[in-house]
């Protein structure tokens, strides 16, 4: 959230790994001070579909969480679709403004009967049994990289949706601290 009347904003990180593992973003976060100065850029500003479409379909995981969001906020409030989002936790889901034709589907991967599956692939299995709607879609798949790319993989090999309706951006890489 935004306050800008005070100069304020909540940021949210995800942390894990070892300090030695994890990449930047999470090392501020652990070592940030009162004062510490970041730039940033609107979560969603990515999201730029430029063909017509009949809905919208989000895709991602804990990270992708901030984009989804911003995303879901500045859709048209005609808008339909569905956004699948992949968390560590139950506790994780978050309130967010949607358009009341996005269908926010929630997966926890602590309410998997599979505990050591990792980040996105819960994500990816919930697309391929996904009933989804009919009509032209914009797709945009962003987390984690094997999510991003296998989302998309699917989407244009499984469903037949052409590769201009889909964007992905893998955000990081499984096992790999990011190091700038």
């Amino acid at each position: 959230d935004a306050r800008p009347e005070v100069g304020e904003v909540d940021i949210d990180f995800v942390i894990h790994g070892d300090l030695d593992s994890m990449g930047p973003a999470a090392k501020f976060a652990l070592e940030a001070k009162p004062g510490d100065r970041l730039g940033f850029l609107d979560q969603g500003s990515a999201f730029t579909p430029d063909h017509p479409h009949d809905w919208t379909l989000l895709i991602g995981d804990e990270t992708a969480l901030p984009a989804i969001a911003g995303i879901c906020r500045e859709l048209p409030g005609s808008t339909e679709g569905v956004a699948i989002i992949e968390i560590p936790s139950a506790e994780d889901k978050q309130e967010f403004v949607a358009p009341a034709g996005m269908d926010i589907r929630w997966i926890a991967r602590d309410e998997s009967s599979q505990a050591h599956e990792k980040p996105g692939e819960l994500a990816l299995k919930a697309l391929a049994e996904a009933k989804l709607p009919d009509g032209e879609v914009h797709a945009h798949t962003i987390g984690e990289s094997a999510l991003a790319t296998g989302a998309r993989r699917h989407l244009i090999s499984e469903r037949g949706v052409p590769k201009r309706n889909v964007d992905f951006v893998g955000y990081w890489r499984y096992g790999r601290a990011q190091t700038s």
